[in-house]
């Protein structure tokens, strides 16, 4: 049989399966997986219970308690399922995360209900990223129903720590040697593929003064006087950082804000304490060393002429960028052509402005590329805002490519 009868027999088993996935992935967002708390063991043990009952093996991986604790979460299970073909041929790991931002204000639809409306369904992570965990079930179901030979092996990457950067996700798997592909597809959208991205950098910057009465605020140091130095500090900086361009088509120029600001008492108590939280995001040909230390020394030399007043500066995460390498074109090219025959319009590669996991695969060797459910651009589908949606023909598009770009490699 031809290569052509096979992919046609793949996209047919999967239109003859939609509802069944649409379902599927309606169950995956009606369990709640705000992070924070990060609370999302029980959604890892609800997904590996829909998996077990297609007889498929699901490896559970916990993080010990006290680990996820001191990370600032409540319980991550990863979990990993094999699908092992025949010994020779490579490994293809698929991954998505089921951790999410919390829902936020001004929803016209619940966001974990999983309501579908005019072809699309909305709720918390529909497109950014469990929108993948159908996508990839689905897409190695449709494989293995051909009946034909395989060669090598599918894992599937369950893991819920994203939103804090990973370590605990796919870094705990990679770092315990629980798993070592050959190549990575991470989630991503279905009309580009994505084969670098972003480096990040994030701060929790803790401004100290001295907290008194508001009818005598000179008898205090005013920690929000103080924090609206860093404030204005950092801005400041932005629109230089307009002229730091990337050479990685999709990808432009770096970024800073801040994110949070929390802090004081109580209205008529001067501040003693405030504490911001600042993203800098970084283009792949940054430093992050030498961007580490010009942030520090902005914020310290913001305050440095305030008397009593001091600085903490603590960094929560550093995403590496995703860089490309030897091997992700034919990863990429395979995508593509599956991508073009399918719905008929070229298929960008490009590099993206968010961080993902994917670059902790990169980080030990392994050629990735970002391809999934999902529109053009973040904006459209209102990922990590209210009424996040995607539109179901999406998700049919990138499981039926999915499904040919592990028949190229596997069959």
């Amino acid at each position: 049989m031809t290569d052509a009868n096979l992919k046609n027999r793949l996209s047919t088993w999967i239109d003859a399966h939609f509802e069944e996935e649409v379902t599927f992935l309606q169950e995956v967002v009606r369990i709640p997986t705000d992070t924070p708390p990060g609370n999302n063991a029980p959604h890892a043990e609800a997904v590996a219970g829909m998996i077990d009952a297609l007889g498929w093996a699901v490896e559970k991986y916990p993080v010990p308690e006290q680990v996820v604790k001191d990370y600032g979460m409540q319980s991550i299970t990863n979990l990993i399922v094999r699908r092992r073909y025949a010994d020779q041929g490579p490994v293809l790991a698929l991954n998505a995360h089921g951790d999410v931002v919390p829902p936020g204000d001004g929803w016209s639809k619940p966001p974990y209900g999983g309501v579908i409306e005019n072809g699309r369904m909305y709720g918390r992570a529909t497109a950014v990223s469990k929108s993948d965990f159908a996508t990839y079930l689905f897409a190695v179901r449709a494989l293995e129903a051909l009946g034909v030979p395989l060669r090598g092996a599918v894992e599937l990457h369950f893991t819920y720590d994203e939103e804090f950067g990973g370590l605990l996700g796919p870094g705990w798997l990679l770092e315990h040697k629980l798993t070592q592909p050959d190549y990575l597809i991470g989630a991503g959208f279905s009309y580009n593929v994505v084969t670098a991205h972003n480096a990040c950098l994030q701060f929790e910057v803790s401004v100290l003064g001295k907290a008194t009465h508001g009818s005598a605020p000179d008898t205090g140091h005013d920690a929000m006087h103080a924090a609206s130095e860093v404030l204005r500090a950092i801005y400041a900086k932005v629109p230089a950082l307009k002229n730091i361009r990337s050479k990685v088509a999709g990808i432009t120029h770096p970024t800073m804000i801040v994110g949070r600001i929390d802090g004081g008492t109580n209205t008529n108590v001067v501040a003693g304490k405030v504490t911001l939280k600042i993203d800098r995001r970084m283009i792949p040909e940054e430093d992050p060393t030498q961007v580490e230390q010009e942030v520090r020394t902005l914020i310290e030399q913001s305050v440095a002429g305030l008397p009593g007043i001091k600085v903490e500066i603590k960094r929560l995460l550093l995403a590496r960028a995703l860089r490309p390498l030897p091997g992700h074109e034919r990863l990429a090219g395979s995508l593509r052509e599956n991508a073009r025959a399918v719905s008929g319009e070229d298929i960008t590669d490009n590099g993206s402005p968010l961080y993902t996991d994917a670059r902790l695969y990169g980080e030990h060797g392994i050629p990735c590329a970002l391809y999934g459910a999902g529109p053009r651009t973040v904006l459209e589908s209102n990922a990590k805002q209210a009424d996040e949606h995607l539109v179901l023909e999406d998700l049919r598009l990138a499981t039926k490519v999915v499904a040919m770009t592990l028949l190229d490699f596997l069959g």
